[in-house]
C-alpha cells in the first residue's frame, strides 16, 4: 500500500455529502500511517474533511427535468472540470458517491481512460431504469451496497464486484438528548402529543411538501389542539426560507403555535410521538430512532409523469422496501393533502397502533446491518486500492 494516496471522490446531494464525509474519515481512521489526497465534487460536510473542491456540490443538489434543463450549463461544467481534474491529477481510484444520473455518466468517461472505479451508495436501479446495469458492468470496478437486498440484485443480473456493507446511518442516528430534554430547549409540553414535520433537503421539495403539510398542521390544530407539531428545517435549508413559505399559506394565521426546529432533527424525531417525512435518508433516520411515520413526497407534474413512470419498485419509501412490504402509509404526489394527512398522522397517535409500528420499525432498523458501515466501506476501499497498486 502506497503511503500516500491521491483519491478523486463525487458526491451531489446532501445525502451523498454525509455518507461521503463519513467515509473519508474512516479512510483516515482504518489507515493512519497513509496520506491521503481527497478532491472531487464535495458538499458542505466533505469540505469539512478537507476534502479539495473541484465542483461545489451544494450548486448540484437539483432534481427534475425541468429544475436540471434551466441550469444544464452547471452540470456540463462541472462534468468537464472533474473528467479534466481526474485526468490531470490521475487518482489511485475514483470513488462516486449515489448521484446516479451525473456519476454513471462521470464513471464511463473516467473508466475508458483507464481510472480504477468505485461507486460508493449502490445506484437504485432495481428502483428505476434497471437496463443501466450494463453500465455498471462495464464501468465499475467495484460496487458497495448498503441495503441488504441490493447485492443479490445485482448479482441476479450479472454483477459480481458487489458487496454489501451495511448503511452507513446504522447505530449512528441517536439524539443527543431526551424527549424531556428536548421539550425544555423548544418549550414544548412532555405531557402532550407532538408531530414532526421534515419537508426535505432540496428548496423545491420544501416548496411543493411544506405548503400540504401546513394545511394538516391547520386541520390537526383545529381536530386537536392538545397535539403540538413541530416544523424541521433541513441543515441544507434555511429557517428564513421556510418562513417565506409559511407566510404565503394564508400570512401565517393559523401557525402560530408551529414550533421551528433548525439543527435538532434527530431530537425532535426522537421526542415525536408520529412524524410525516418527504421520502428519502430521513425516513430511515426516523426508523432508526423508532418514529411511526407517514411518508411523504410531491414533485412537479411534469417530473411526476415523465420521470414516475420509470419507477419499477413496488414502494417508493425506503423504510417500506427494506422491511419488504407497506409497512408505512405513504401519500405520494395527488395522494399528499392536507386532510389525508392529518387523518394518518392521528391514527398513529392511537396506543396500540403507535406501539405495534415502533416495534416493526425496530426490525426494519435490525435489517439495516450492524453499526460500523462506514469503517467496513473504507477497508474495502483500502483492498481494492491494494490490489489495483
Amino acid at each position: 500500500m502506497a503511503k500516500q494516496l491521491r483519491i478523486m471522490i463525487v458526491a451531489g446531494e446532501p445525502s451523498g455529502d454525509a455518507h461521503a464525509a463519513s467515509l473519508v474519515r474512516a479512510l483516515r481512521e482504518v489507515a493512519p500511517e497513509t496520506e491521503f489526497d481527497f478532491f472531487g465534487a464535495a458538499g458542505r460536510l466533505m469540505r469539512a474533511e478537507q476534502v479539495k473542491k473541484v465542483v461545489d456540490s451544494d450548486q448540484l443538489a437539483i432534481m427534475g427535468i425541468v429544475e436540471v434543463g434551466r441550469v444544464l450549463p452547471r452540470f456540463i461544467k462541472a462534468f468537464h472540470a472533474l473528467k479534466h481534474a481526474a485526468f490531470e491529477l490521475q487518482p489511485h481510484a475514483v470513488i462516486l458517491v449515489d448521484w446516479p444520473e451525473f456519476n454513471l455518466r462521470l464513471a464511463r468517461a473516467l473508466h475508458r481512460r483507464g481510472l480504477k472505479v468505485i461507486y460508493y451508495i449502490s445506484p437504485q436501479l432495481w428502483a428505476w431504469r434497471p437496463k443501466r446495469v450494463s453500465s455498471i458492468q462495464r464501468d465499475v470496478d467495484l460496487l458497495l451496497s448498503i441495503l441488504p437486498f441490493e447485492a443479490d440484485w445485482y448479482k441476479e443480473r450479472g454483477v459480481t464486484h458487489v458487496e454489501y456493507v451495511g448503511h452507513p446511518l446504522a447505530g449512528e442516528v441517536k439524539p443527543r438528548f431526551s424527549r424531556l430534554e428536548f421539550c425544555l430547549r423548544q418549550q414544548l409540553d412532555p405531557q402532550r402529543p407532538i408531530i414532526s414535520f421534515l419537508p426535505g433537503s432540496r428548496l423545491k421539495e420544501l416548496q411543493r411538501i411544506l405548503p400540504p403539510m401546513l394545511a394538516a398542521v391547520k386541520e390537526i390544530n383545529h381536530k386537536r389542539p392538545d397535539v403540538q407539531c413541530v416544523l424541521c428545517v433541513a441543515p441544507s435549508r434555511t429557517v428564513e426560507e421556510t418562513r417565506e413559505i409559511i407566510a404565503r399559506q394564508n400570512g401565517n394565521m393559523g401557525f402560530e403555535t408551529l414550533k421551528i426546529i433548525h439543527g435538532e432533527t434527530r431530537e425532535a424525531l426522537g421526542a415525536s410521538d408520529a412524524s410525516a417525512v418527504a421520502s428519502g435518508t430521513a425516513t430511515l433516520e426516523a426508523a432508526l430512532v423508532g418514529t411511526p411515520m407517514v411518508i411523504v413526497y410531491k414533485e412537479s407534474s411534469i417530473n411526476w409523469h415523465t420521470l414516475g413512470r420509470l419507477i419499477t419498485a413496488e414502494h417508493f419509501g425506503l423504510v417500506n422496501l427494506v422491511a419488504g412490504e407497506r409497512l408505512v402509509t405513504e401519500l405520494m404526489q395527488n395522494d399528499l393533502t392536507g386532510s389525508q394527512l392529518t387523518e394518518e398522522l392521528l391514527r398513529l397517535l392511537d396506543k396500540d397502533r403507535n406501539s405495534a409500528l415502533r416495534q416493526r420499525l425496530q426490525e426494519v432498523a435490525e435489517r439495516l446491518g450492524d453499526p460500523g458501515a462506514s469503517e467496513r466501506a473504507a477497508r474495502r476501499v483500502l483492498e481494492a486500492l491494494r490490489e489495483w497498486n
